[in-house]
Order: structure tokens, then C-alpha cells, then sequence
């Protein structure tokens, strides 16, 4: 039996490269998605037996191409393609040069990040076109039924479709204006794989800009740590609790080079910011080796940068581990109306009372907090405090 596997990485690694350009030829997000899909399947019985083509992406664009033209043809509704498209696997293999690939992939991008769309529906989009995840995954990573997240896509089709999106390549200047908000749309992304994938994509477009290696980096060094967060039965284990040689080291080197490598332009930013916390952290062999004073300092630039509640409430974790838990309990009371309905401020607030000996307030908290909890294991977590709580008070 023949083995698929590298079928799919090669079609995997060639949809954004692909799929933008036959949204440049068709000018139409559901043609486009339809001319890959027919490509891909025609991939999947001609690769077998012949072996893969040189360029897998020109291939698929040449393809997807005919077949839509053909389809096009059969309905009588051919419209005029654009004057570059090429005659051959050769010729356009030969003409998808850097520039070329680079502007239909920021296409694509840019198209999923439309600022008519809400932050959600950039992100879904842009894992359903982009990343080719299915509608189904999309779903269970929302924590929404099937039917509601493709009614999701097909409203951001819609509203993209209302607002004349341009299929020009993207200028100079809105690469720059725009790259930011692509940057964050990845960050948000909630699988950590595809995020990964998109963003190293990004930093070989953009291979002189920064703040896409300081993203690239923090993405990679903080899922070096998915396989350590969660014991055998689901539940939560803590950054200090967790056995480190769990960690995925090939993610941590690849994320310490590339935070290096963005360090030497001398220009951070918020993702190099947070990524070179998360570099202390991967650092450490020990939890007792984690320079927290270092990671206050870090953390005290990235109020500046960008100020938020959130990123206040994690500056005061390290400073409890520096100063003391008064100071980081005097840091965060103040948050108290900006993140009442935040589950770990009421987790992080619980601990600090907790370490103080306040324990009826720490109850209180921690209930309040599982309240809030968006998961089983979030909630089994602050369950494991509160029993402790109830278990003291209980003492003679």
C-alpha cells in the first residue's frame, strides 16, 4: 500500500503559495478554493504513479487553473483571466520567482484579515483558506457546533465579497500598515501547529522585519512546552511542576535562534518582548534557575510597549517570586473591575491570599475563579486549591 503521508505535507506546504495564486487568476475566493480542491484530488491519483512534479505548487496552480477554466466553459460563463497565467508546469514553475509567491500569499492573508471582519472570523477564515483545516476542527477549537462555524465562514465570505476587497497585490505601504494586524491574527490562532506554520511562512517573507521573528520565536517556545502541561489524567500541571524533559527541544533551539536573530536589529517590540520571557523560562534547567527578577524587568517593558490588565497580572507572578507576594497582591488589586469576569486574574489573586495566610478571602477567590473556568482541567485546577483551603480550615 502506497503511503500518502508525503502527498499531504507537499499539498500542506503548497495551499497558500497556490491557493493565492488562483485567487490572483480568478479573482474569486470560492473558485479559487474549488480549483485547489479539484487540483489536490487529481494530485492524489496522478502523484502515485508518477512521482511528485518538480514544483508541487506550479503544478496545483496549473491544474486547479485548467479544471476551473474547463468548469468555467462548460457554463458558458468564462470571464477574462489575468494575461499572466502560464501554458505550462515549466514556464510557470520558471516565473513563481520570491516577489511573485511572497504577493499572493500577503494576498491571501490580507484578505482573511479584512478589517470589516471581528478578530474570530479573521482567525477561522484564515485556518479554513490558508491552513486548509477543516471546518469541523475549526469548530471544536471555538467550541461552537459544525453547522454554526460554516455559517461563520460563509458571513465572512459574504462581508468580503460586500466590501470589494481588492485582488491587487498588496503595496509597500499596506504591507507595512497591514503586517501587524496578520501578525496578531496568527497569535491568536488556537492551534498552536498552524500558527507555527503560517508564521514561519511569514518570516521567510519577511526575513529583515523583527517583530515577525520575535512572533515566530514566542510561538515556537511556547508550545515547546504543550506536551508537559497536562499530567495523564487531563489535568493541569503548573510551569513549575512540569517534568522539563517533556519540553520539545528542537522548538526551543529553533525559537532562541530566531529570537537572537531579531534582538540584533536593536528594535523590540511586543512579540520579541514576550518571547524573550518565554526564552528565561526555556533556559532554565530548573524551575529554581528561572531568572524571575530578569522576567519582571521584561515584563516591565512590555507595559510600556503595550499597555494591558494582562500583561500587569503576569508581571505580578514574577514579582511575588522576587519581592514577595504583598507587593504582587498590592500590584493587582487595582485590576480588580478590568478583570472580574478573567479567570486567572481570580486563580492568581487566590494564590497571592492563599501565600499570605488569608485564607477565607482565597476561598472566595478560587471560587469566583472556577466559576469563570472555560475548561474541565482549568476548573479541576482550581478545585485541587480550593480543597486545600477547606482542608486547613478544618484542622484543630
Amino acid at each position: 500500500m502506497i503511503d500518502l503521508a508525503w502527498i499531504e505535507a507537499a499539498l500542506v506546504s503548497a495551499r497558500p503559495q497556490a491557493l493565492g495564486a488562483l485567487v490572483r487568476y480568478f479573482r474569486d475566493l470560492d473558485v479559487a478554493e474549488e480549483a485547489f480542491q479539484n487540483a489536490s484530488l487529481r494530485a492524489l491519483k496522478s502523484w502515485p504513479e508518477n512521482g511528485p512534479p518538480r514544483n508541487p505548487a506550479a503544478w496545483l496552480i496549473l491544474v486547479g487553473r485548467n479544471t476551473a477554466i474547463d468548469a468555467r466553459r462548460r457554463e458558458k460563463k468564462q470571464t477574462e483571466l489575468s494575461d499572466d497565467v502560464a501554458t505550462s508546469d515549466d514556464e510557470l514553475a520558471d516565473r513563481l520567482d520570491d516577489a511573485h509567491y511572497r504577493d499572493d500569499v500577503l494576498r491571501l492573508l490580507f484578505i482573511c484579515c479584512h478589517p470589516d471582519l471581528p478578530p474570530a472570523q479573521q482567525i477561522a477564515l484564515a485556518l479554513r483558506v490558508v491552513s486548509g483545516v477543516s471546518v469541523k476542527q475549526i469548530a471544536r477549537a471555538f467550541l461552537v457546533s459544525e453547522a454554526a462555524m460554516e455559517q461563520r465562514l460563509t458571513r465572512a465570505k459574504q462581508r468580503i465579497a460586500e466590501a470589494k476587497v481588492p485582488f491587487e497585490a498588496p503595496d509597500a505601504i499596506e504591507r507595512m500598515q497591514r503586517i501587524g494586524i496578520v501578525a496578531a491574527m496568527v497569535y491568536l490562532i488556537a492551534m498552536c501547529d498552524e500558527a507555527i506554520r503560517i508564521a514561519r511562512l511569514l518570516a521567510r517573507m519577511f526575513a529583515g522585519e523583527p517583530e515577525i521573528m520575535g512572533l515566530t520565536a514566542l510561538l515556537l517556545l511556547q508550545h515547546s512546552r504543550a506536551a508537559a502541561r497536562f499530567d495523564g489524567d487531563g489535568n493541569v500541571v503548573l510551569l513549575d511542576d512540569q517534568n522539563r524533559s517533556q519540553w520539545n527541544r528542537a522548538h526551543i533551539d529553533e525559537g532562541l535562534a530566531m529570537l537572537d536573530k531579531a534582538m540584533r536589529h536593536r528594535t523590540p517590540g511586543a512579540y520579541q518582548i514576550q518571547a524573550a520571557i518565554a526564552a528565561l523560562h526555556a533556559r532554565a534547567a530548573r524551575p529554581e534557575d528561572t531568572d524571575w527578577a530578569q522576567i519582571d524587568l521584561l515584563y516591565a517593558s512590555l507595559e510600556r510597549v503595550y499597555p494591558s490588565p494582562v500583561i500587569t497580572l503576569n508581571r505580578a507572578i514574577a514579582v511575588a517570586k522576587v519581592r514577595g507576594p504583598d507587593e504582587a497582591l498590592a500590584m493587582i488589586e487595582p485590576l480588580a473591575d478590568k478583570l472580574d469576569g478573567y479567570f486567572h486574574f481570580h486563580g492568581a489573586r487566590g494564590g497571592l491570599l492563599l501565600k499570605l495566610g488569608r485564607s477565607a478571602e482565597a476561598r472566595k477567590a478560587f471560587d469566583r475563579a472556577i466559576a469563570l473556568a472555560g475548561t474541565a482541567a482549568e476548573a479541576a485546577h482550581i478545585r485541587m486549591h480550593l480543597d486545600r483551603v477547606i482542608a486547613a480550615s478544618k484542622k484543630p
